[in-house]
């Protein structure tokens, strides 16, 4: 996986190649389909949600330039199993899933993963972050928002780096807001690739359907 999908597509930060090669991807997706944990491709994991494809959490976590000291939030916690990854890179993780089932099996498989202690799952709406832990050096959206929720740039610290995929739930893009250190009211952004997420329900997402 490291070198055929995540070195050949650019991904060049050894940190995170190590966190993806650390972290056992098999103990987050559903025991009927583990043998194919470790495709280039997103996994149902229930519920209608999915596993992003090991690229793609490569990607936002490339982009947050994470260095280990970082408390990070993280919007649409699925399996947990993006939060393994950012919780090899940083020091503390705020995860919030919107399902009490999905968070209920994340916090198992990050025990079974021994990084429960390093990740807080909280069953929340996500698009309104949390608050209680903020400002976040980095924050990772992982479901598609229409535009970044305000309340989600608000929560990032100045200098901070917020990925979301951007869209309007039939093509979204990969999108990187950092804000200025100079002029916190404002973001640069870079457009990282194009991608497919389920939508992000809340407030400051889609409505439910």
């Amino acid at each position: 996986m490291v070198d055929r999908q995540l070195r050949r597509r650019g991904i060049g930060d050894e940190r995170v190649l190590a966190a993806m090669e650390a972290v056992p991807r098999e103990l987050f997706v559903p025991e009927e389909i583990r043998g194919r944990a470790y495709a280039d491709a997103a996994l149902p994991i229930g519920s209608e949600q999915t596993i992003s494809q090991p690229w793609i959490v490569a990607a936002i976590c490339q982009a947050l330039e994470l260095r280990g000291h970082e408390t990070v939030l993280e919007v649409g916690g699925g399996s947990g199993y993006s939060a393994a990854i950012l919780a090899t890179l940083s020091e503390r993780v705020i995860s919030i899933e919107r399902l009490p089932e999905l968070a209920a099996a994340a916090r198992d498989s990050l025990a079974r993963a021994g990084l429960d202690e390093r990740v807080e799952v909280i069953v929340a709406d996500g698009s309104l972050g949390h608050d209680d832990s903020a400002p976040y050096e980095a924050i990772a959206v992982h479901a598609a928002v229409p535009e970044p929720p305000p309340t989600l740039l608000r929560q990032l610290a100045p200098g901070g780096r917020l990925v979301a995929p951007v869209g309007d739930g039939r093509a979204e893009a990969l999108t990187l807001f950092t804000r200025r250190r100079h002029d916190a009211k404002t973001f640069a952004t870079h457009r990282i690739a194009p991608c497919r997420f389920v939508p992000l329900i809340g407030a400051e997402g889609f409505r439910e359907r």
